[in-house]
Order: C-alpha cells, then structure tokens, then sequence
C-alpha cells in the first residue's frame, strides 16, 4: 500500500523536461565524439597550424597549411564548430575586408597547450597527453566497465584496463603488449606530470623548496622537475627516484653536467635519504593501501621535522562543492579507476593517508587549479 502511495506520488517530468532530457541523452551518449574530435585536431596539427599562421585562420587557410583535400572542407567545418562551441578554439567574424561570413578561428588557452614543442609558461606541450588518453587502448578499457563491475577482482585488484588488455599500464607487460603506445603513454604521464610545475616553483617555491640542502624526487623520470628545483635553488643536491627501465633511458644529454643523480630502484623498498622527498602525480596512480607504503618508505628516508624533515606530495585534490575545475578533477578519477588502482582524493582523503603512514602532522600549502601541493612531517 505504501509503495503504491509513494508511487502515485512520483511527479510526472513535463513535456518540454523530457524534450530537454532527450537532448541531454544525446549530449552524454555522444560526449566520446568531442574526444574523438579533439584526438583529430592534434593528430592533424590543427593548434601549431593556426600558429604557424600567425594565431589567426580560415577554413580555407588550414586547408591549405595542412594539405588536405579541398573536397574536406565543409567536413572540416562541422569538426571546428563542435571545438569552438567546447572551448578548444575561438572564433570571429572576418569583416576587416568585407568578408563576411568568413569564419576565423583562433587560439584558446586549451589549444596553446598543443603546440608542437611548444612551452607556455612553463606547461610543456600536451599533445600526448590527448593521444593516450583518447587512444583506443582507454577507450576499450572504459568500454569493459559494465563487465568489471560484474566481475569479483577482490583477489586479484585487477583494473578494467588489465580486464581487457591482460596487461598493466606503465608496466612492463604494456611494453611487451605495445612498445609503440607504452612510449606515447609514457611521453603523456611525462607532459601530464611536468605540466604546472613551473607554476608550483613560481607561486610557493620559497615556502617548500628555499631552505632545503638535499632532495629526492620518486619517479622523476627524466629528471625534468629536479633540474627546474636546481636551477631555481642551486644550493639543493637533488636525486631522481624511478625504474630501471626508466633511468637506463635517460638521455645523455638530460644527465650531462652533475645537476641531479639518477638512482635506479623501487620506492616499495627503498628511498634514497635526503632532506625532503617530492611525489609530484605519483600517488594517484596506487590505492590507498599501496599510498601507504610509498609514504612509509618516503618518510624514512627524511630527518625529523625539526631538522627540516618534509614529504613534498603535489597531486589533484578533488573539490568539495563545484567549481572550474571539479568536472575534470571527477573524470580524472573515474580514468584512474578504469586505467589503474589508484584514485583521486579530496583533502579529508589526503589526511587518512597521512596518519596511516605514521606522519605528526601536514599542511595544504596552496592549490594551483586542480593541484595541491602538500607537506607531510615526520
């Protein structure tokens, strides 16, 4: 009798919230094509093409600069105004010479970041980080959602990226899998994680790094980050934490000169000691209890707090109400989930990692869009 009251109760949507529902059903069943458009973009140089012609350019134009069949033109079109309308470019009306009509498309903050070899205030270019994100690898992973939430992974922990692919991103297994695409992944996480960072060193640089004598950075790659900590604090000795595979691939000319020494190991087992240790985007790639363990290690290997004794962790912190960057900050959580065992984490999340792995205390220093940069003491 209840639920037959309560569902007399229901209200009924109206006729044009179902017309707009309908419409939004299609908005998020076709979201994948705005992805697969952007890949587009970048895969035909659309960004560095509209550069190359001074920041400004027609359909015709980019035609022309990127060597495409005349005949694609009004395909060409369609694909522009969907990246127009999302904010990858922006447009104006060409009236300076009575063309009107003539559409000229220019760049956004989005589409700076996808300059070939580009470098906008410290953000290297991102192009690598849209061709893994939106490769077919991902795309298959999310697609193997539904039968992973079937599936009880408990003894296993196995992500829906090892459901389908049999194989762990950024492992050696991948490499194996896929050589080709482990180096583009790779090439992403490195873009994705050395971007912002300039920013981090501008903004609270003074606060974290100034003071220190010695610092470790766990999986600083090539040692990009360590040598920017260097060149603005060159009294700090810095040591790059990462895999094997890893450092035996570091260019000659990246370890040139003594700026920063390469440590091949696993920062499970063993962090070299040092004043301070960073993890810039490590720990969202490890579950919590696996956070854990790395912060244990991190935090034997620093001297007490009052001998300037700090976990330097810089990674995204998800929002508590919406805001510019909550969106992204979600979906960057939902990739985590799809691709490895990791999570994003709001600050209350942050704080229950601390405690467990045996830190007195920690700080939010600043956030910087969807970063945080943290300091956790001994």
């Amino acid at each position: 009798m209840a639920a037959h009251q309560a569902q007399k109760q229901l209200t009924v949507p109206t006729e044009a919230e179902l017309l707009q529902a309908q419409a939004d059903l299609w908005r998020h069943s076709l979201y994948y094509l705005t992805s697969m458009a952007f890949q587009c973009a970048v895969k035909l140089g659309i960004p560095t093409a509209i550069h190359t012609l001074g920041g400004a350019a027609s359909l015709p134009d980019l035609v022309t600069a990127l060597s495409l069949p005349p005949a694609k033109l009004p395909f060409l079109r369609r694909i522009m105004r969907l990246l127009s309308m999302s904010g990858v470019f922006a447009t104006t009306d060409n009236t300076s010479q009575k063309q009107e009509g003539i559409i000229i498309y220019r760049l956004t903050p989005i589409s700076y970041l996808l300059l070939d070899g580009g470098v906008i205030e410290g953000h290297p270019s991102q192009t690598s980080v849209v061709l893994a994100a939106s490769s077919r690898h991902c795309v298959e992973a999310a697609m193997g959602l539904a039968d992973w939430f079937k599936e009880d992974t408990t003894a296993t922990g196995a992500s829906p990226f090892e459901n389908v692919h049999g194989a762990t991103l950024f492992h050696e297994s991948f490499a194996e899998l896929d050589p080709e695409n482990d180096v583009m992944f790779n090439e992403g996480r490195a873009a994705h994680d050395n971007s912002g960072f300039a920013a981090v060193l501008r903004e609270c640089g003074g606060s974290v790094f100034a003071g220190l004598e010695s610092l470790t950075d766990c999986c600083g790659g090539d040692g990009t980050a360590a040598r920017a900590v260097v060149e603005a604090f060159p009294r700090i000795k810095c040591t790059v934490l990462d895999l094997p595979r890893v450092i035996n691939n570091v260019s000659a000319t990246a370890a040139d000169g003594g700026l920063v020494n390469y440590v091949a190991g696993d920062m499970f087992k063993f962090v070299p000691p040092a004043q301070a240790v960073m993890l810039k985007l490590v720990l969202h790639h490890w579950s919590d209890e696996d956070c854990v363990k790395i912060l244990f290690q991190c935090k034997k290997a620093v001297p007490s707090r009052e001998a300037g004794g700090k976990v330097i962790v810089i990674d995204i912190v998800v929002g508590s109400s919406s805001g510019p960057t909550l969106e992204a900050e979600l979906l960057m959580d939902v990739a985590m989930m799809v691709m490895t065992k990791g999570r994003q984490r709001d600050e209350n999340d942050w704080r229950e990692i601390f405690v467990e792995a045996g830190f007195s205390d920690y700080t939010v220093v600043k956030k910087l869009g969807a970063r945080g940069v943290f300091e956790a003491y001994p």
